[in-house]
């Protein structure tokens, strides 16, 4: 029989499950671990900054790639600065594994250095958390990790391993191994039957294609039952990307946030909706007395105890999301149901038509909406987005276009600032061997930009471009003027300016380069450089673009009260 380190066997698992990248940071109890990662080879490493960020690069690495994410870390600390990239990975149904050093077994009573109960920590947050007790244990424990975190409703995995239990010899042969299989959540047809009549039924159905439909790999099904039966289709802020924005069938978001004006009139005409892979979120339904008015609601969800959970829909159905909707299409075709665009299709169209918002907006300081009809018309369907938590969140849910799944990359459920840096390092290695020319752009704002700066260090030193477009709103501006404590710990001279913080300097001090932009006319231009200055020096770039201070988002209570802040276009002349 074969034996070996339990950590190169370790490696050998995760190199077959799929994993070719790991984000983490070295320590002496996970010291073992990266011994075998350097012996078995097969798996690039990046070294963090800081242990969340290599949370947020598996977390982006995964969105992206579909595959189980990997971070590393050692004991103590770094497992509880893991702690809030697991709640984001967690609240976002994003499966990745996170993987602690911990002190020797024998010492973990004793209050050894180091050493925390960081399972007991980490449960609420992860799907599983477990510690490695016997070195026989480790490829095991290892499959059914990456089993979990794929399996139903993804989320994260936490394992510890105790520096004794990493350093033991096991018997493991790779060559005779595979990953576990997944098992396939299949709807049940008798309501997949009775959701097909409900909708067959209804005069103004909606399809809501949530973050599940993503997940599930189950945008071409959506597609085409939307198509087949012409039903006009929304998505959910995490099902950006489900279906084509384009589309004549694409009918906006509903929201009391991150919404369209016509996305909340076409819901609030319609009479069932269809929801798939969706939670029905706080800041998607406002109050629920509104939304739910007299419509019906279908609920499809892989995770059964998401059905009920806000309120009681007329149809429950438990499902992977693309084996319902091949289901249901299925039954469709089977029954001869399709049915050509008709009044309800033509009045969804109007509605987008006649209620839009204002963009084309040409005063200084910069309206926010302006800077998002650039990054529209300057990037193209390829690109993939980043964004995070904040106005510009909001503004990104009611301005920007998605037009391909997994190419919409936002925090949604958590809303960590700083997420956006680390999730584009995390994306642009997902892509390094499918698509190694793909542009990826992380949007953020200047205080967020604050909180993972120190992850551009990794963009730099491992030659990772993508461009940073930065929404000023002179957020650390207005803390200096309130007199606010606030230090800047970098080990260069970075000093306040006239809007708060040198973010350009910021960014020269990393080793990477950017812009600042206060006149409208010059986005683009500035957008264009930043792209081609990306590509050429193969590293982070930022165009940093002054929006006016006093910015605010048009929300509301209720999708019916959504309050605007920006002059409409003139209705009549759409």
């Amino acid at each position: 029989m074969v034996q070996m380190p339990a950590m190169n066997a370790v490696v050998e698992v995760m190199k077959s499950e799929g994993v070719d990248t790991a984000f983490g940071c070295p320590g002496a109890a996970i010291l073992p671990l990266y011994k075998a990662l350097e012996e078995v080879g097969g798996i690039e490493h990046l070294i963090v900054r800081h242990e969340e960020g290599a949370t947020h690069m598996a977390d982006g690495w995964a969105r992206t790639s579909g595959r189980v994410g990997v971070a590393i870390g050692t004991s103590g600390p770094a497992g509880t600065n893991m702690i809030t990239g697991l709640y984001t990975a967690f609240a976002d149904s994003i499966p990745i594994v996170c993987i602690t050093g911990q002190a020797v077994s024998t010492k973990l009573h004793q209050e050894a250095f180091q050493a925390v109960d960081i399972v007991e920590i980490a449960k609420p947050v992860t799907k599983w958390a477990v510690q490695i007790k016997e070195a026989a244990q480790a490829p095991w424990i290892f499959r059914e990790a990456f089993r979990t975190a794929r399996e139903g409703r993804p989320g994260p995995v936490l394992i510890d391993i105790p520096l004794d239990v990493a350093q033991q010899i096991i018997t493991y042969d790779p060559k005779i191994d595979a990953p576990l299989p997944v098992a396939a959540v299949q709807p049940h047809q008798p309501r997949v039957e009775r959701a097909l009549d409900m909708l067959l039924a209804a005069q103004r159905p909606l399809i809501l294609a949530g973050g599940g439909v993503i997940i599930a790999d189950a945008a071409e099904e959506l597609r085409e039952l939307a198509e087949y039966l012409n039903i006009p289709v929304q998505v959910t802020l995490m099902g950006k990307g489900a279906i084509d924005e384009n589309s004549p069938l694409f009918s906006g978001i509903t929201g009391i946030q991150t919404s369209q004006r016509y996305g909340n009139a076409s819901f609030l005409e319609s009479d069932l909706v269809l929801a798939v892979g969706a939670r029905f979120g706080d800041r998607h339904t406002g109050r629920l007395d509104v939304y739910r008015g007299d419509r019906a609601f279908i609920h499809v969800d892989i995770e059964p105890t998401q059905i009920g959970k806000v309120f009681e829909p007329d149809l429950g159905v438990v499902s992977d999301a693309r084996l319902f909707l091949r289901a249901l299409l299925d039954l469709a075709r089977k029954r001869g149901a399709g049915r050509p665009a008709g009044a309800w299709v033509e009045r969804v169209g109007e509605l987008k038509r006649t209620l839009g918002r204002r963009e084309d907006f040409d005063t200084t300081p910069i309206k926010a909406p302006r800077v998002y009809k650039e990054i529209n018309e300057v990037f193209g369907a390829d690109t993939y987005f980043v964004t995070a938590i904040g106005l510009y969140q909001i503004w990104g849910g009611q301005h920007q276009k998605a037009f391909k799944p997994r190419h919409y990359q936002i925090c949604g459920q958590a809303g960590p600032l700083g997420w956006e840096i680390p999730a584009a390092i995390g994306v642009k290695k997902a892509l390094k061997n499918t698509e190694p020319d793909a542009e990826v752009v992380g949007i953020v704002g200047d205080y967020g930009f604050q909180y993972m700066v120190e992850e551009l260090a990794v963009g730099a030193q491992y030659n990772v471009p993508f461009v940073l477009v930065m929404l000023n709103n002179e957020y650390l501006g207005l803390i200096r003027q309130a007199e606010i404590p606030f230090e800047m710990n970098y080990q260069v001279d970075i000093h306040y300016d006239e809007f708060g913080t040198d973010n350009v300097k910021i960014m020269e001090a990393y080793g990477c380069s950017g812009r600042r932009v206060a006149d409208p006319a010059e986005i683009r231009q500035a957008l264009e450089w930043a792209r081609k200055e990306a590509e050429a020096t193969s590293r982070p770039v930022l165009v940093e673009i002054m929006i006016e201070r006093e910015a605010n988002t048009p929300h509301g209570p209720s999708i019916d009260a959504v309050k605007e802040f920006e002059p409409l276009p003139d209705e009549a002349a759409l």
